[in-house]
C-alpha cells in the first residue's frame, strides 16, 4: 500500500529486454536504502526490487503490467516518481493507494497559471471507472484531488513544489500517465452497476 506521496525522482539510467519482460535500473536518492524483495511505486505502478548495485535498483516490468501502463515508454534519461511502501504508524497524507495502475490516460490540456498548473487528463470510460469532484485520483503515483470531472476526463491544479519533484513537470499535451482511481469510489461504482 501506497500514500501518493511522492518521496523522490529517480532516473532511468538502463534498460534490458528479457523475453517480454523489461528491467529498468534507476538512479535514486533512496536506492542505497532499499532492499531486494521490497515494493516500491515507479510512475504509480508497484514493482519488487529484484537487484541493488552502487546507488540503483533494478525491478522488472512484465509484458501485462508494460500493456497497461506508460512504463514501455520509459528511455534511459526518463524521470520516474518513486515511493516506497507507506508504514502503518505513519500518517497517512495521500490516500490510500494500492500500486495497481487501473489505466492510462492522455494529457490534453497543461496550463501555467501564475504560480500553479492545471493539468487535464482523457481516459477511457469504458473500463468503468470514474472520478468525483474533490475526490482523489492518482497520476504516475502522485495523490491529487480532482476538480472539473466529467465522464471521460479531469483537472488537476499543481502547486510548485509537487511540480518541482516530480515528474509532472515532464508531462506535455500529447503524453501519457498511469491512473490509479480512488479504492472506495472503485468499489462503490462496482456495487451501482450490479
Amino acid at each position: 500500500m501506497f500514500t501518493g506521496i511522492i518521496e523522490t525522482l529517480g532516473e532511468v539510467t538502463a534498460i534490458k529486454n528479457d523475453h517480454t519482460n523489461i528491467h529498468f535500473t534507476i538512479s535514486s536518492a533512496i536506492s542505497h536504502e532499499l532492499k531486494i524483495d521490497q515494493s516500491v511505486a515507479h510512475n504509480g505502478v508497484c514493482l519488487t526490487v529484484v537487484a541493488l548495485n552502487d546507488g540503483t535498483h533494478t525491478v522488472t516490468a512484465i509484458d501485462e503490467t508494460l500493456n497497461k501502463t506508460n512504463l514501455g515508454g520509459l528511455k534511459v534519461g526518463s524521470k520516474i516518481n518513486l515511493e516506497r511502501c507507506m508504514q502503518m504508524n505513519a500518517r497517512l497524507d495521500g490516500h490510500i493507494v494500492q500500486g495497481h495502475v487501473d489505466q492510462t490516460a492522455v494529457c490534453i490540456k497543461r496550463e501555467e497559471l501564475d504560480g500553479s498548473w492545471e493539468y487535464r487528463f482523457k481516459y477511457d470510460a469504458s473500463a468503468g471507472n470514474v472520478t468525483v469532484e474533490k475526490g482523489s485520483a492518482c497520476v504516475n503515483g502522485i495523490s491529487l484531488t480532482v476538480v472539473n470531472s466529467a465522464a471521460d476526463e479531469f483537472s488537476v491544479f499543481i502547486i510548485p513544489y509537487t511540480f518541482e519533484h516530480t515528474n509532472l513537470q515532464d508531462v506535455n499535451v500529447g503524453d501519457t500517465v498511469n491512473l490509479e482511481f480512488d479504492i472506495i469510489g472503485k468499489y462503490v461504482a462496482r456495487l451501482m452497476n450490479r
